[in-house]
């Protein structure tokens, strides 16, 4: 890796210290976050590029994330989602009441995808444990429908991230005069065959809900932390590796 990727991780580091204060404001805090979420998607780009040049710097992977209950399914959304966003691929492998993800990726958008999902959950719990049921709505429907608005905003703001991280990289190239978007491409058509190595055609899961509340767990989802990294006070996740 090259100095200034570590440099990139470094600044993401610190800002989210700054995010996570206590000390801070809201204002300064959403600061902070948007710019940690900018470097962390400029990371990503960095990483692909030198990939491009030095082929053993990032290797193409697989991980598999188990889900536990309560609201497994809808974890399987989420993780999902951010895979996506980060140019991997995900399939979901669900025998009986084992629910899990695997991720299929580089392996830096895969480490970047733990970390988000990681920290989404507990966002997400957190926010879900104080959510004021409607009178007269069905609790689990609308807590359900709450959460898909919340994944759905923040893989929207994922992949905002990500894209203009891909724009601001334009006008570079490598030295063989491949553009970013070139580069990623090829590393998607990579993960593409991967997966179709192992699975063959898969079919998409289509998410429905009934409840209430999806638009104000998109109101959430606007103002969740999607860069956060350090999380403090040995909380365990909500999905577990396997």
């Amino acid at each position: 890796m090259t100095q200034p990727t570590e440099s990139l991780l470094a600044k993401v580091r610190a800002l989210l210290a700054k995010a996570e204060d206590p000390a801070s404001t809201t204002a300064e805090a959403e600061a902070f976050t948007a710019k940690a979420t900018e470097l962390m998607a400029k990371y990503g780009i960095e990483r692909a590029l030198l990939a491009d040049s030095v082929s053993d710097s990032d290797a193409l992977t697989d991980r598999i994330i188990t889900m536990s209950n309560p609201w497994a399914r809808e974890k399987q959304s989420l993780v999902s989602g951010i895979v996506d966003a980060l140019r991997g691929q995900a399939v979901l492998r669900d025998k009986g009441s084992l629910h899990r993800v695997h991720m299929f990726g580089f392996q830096s958008d895969l480490e970047r995808a733990e970390l988000l999902y990681t920290s989404l959950l507990l966002q997400m719990a957190q926010q879900l444990n104080r959510v004021e049921v409607p009178w007269g709505d069905n609790a689990r429907s609308y807590r359900r429908s709450w959460i898909l608005g919340f994944r759905q905003e923040v893989v929207r703001r994922i992949k905002e991230a990500e894209a203009r991280a891909v724009a601001a990289s334009a006008p570079q190239s490598q030295p063989a005069g491949r553009s970013t978007e070139l580069v990623l491409a090829d590393r998607s058509a990579l993960v593409e065959q991967r997966v179709f190595a192992e699975f063959g055609k898969l079919r998409r899961r289509r998410t429905t809900y009934r409840g209430s509340g999806y638009g104000a767990g998109q109101a959430a989802g606007r103002t969740a932390n999607i860069g956060q990294t350090g999380l403090s006070g040995g909380r365990k996740p909500l999905g577990g590796r396997r």
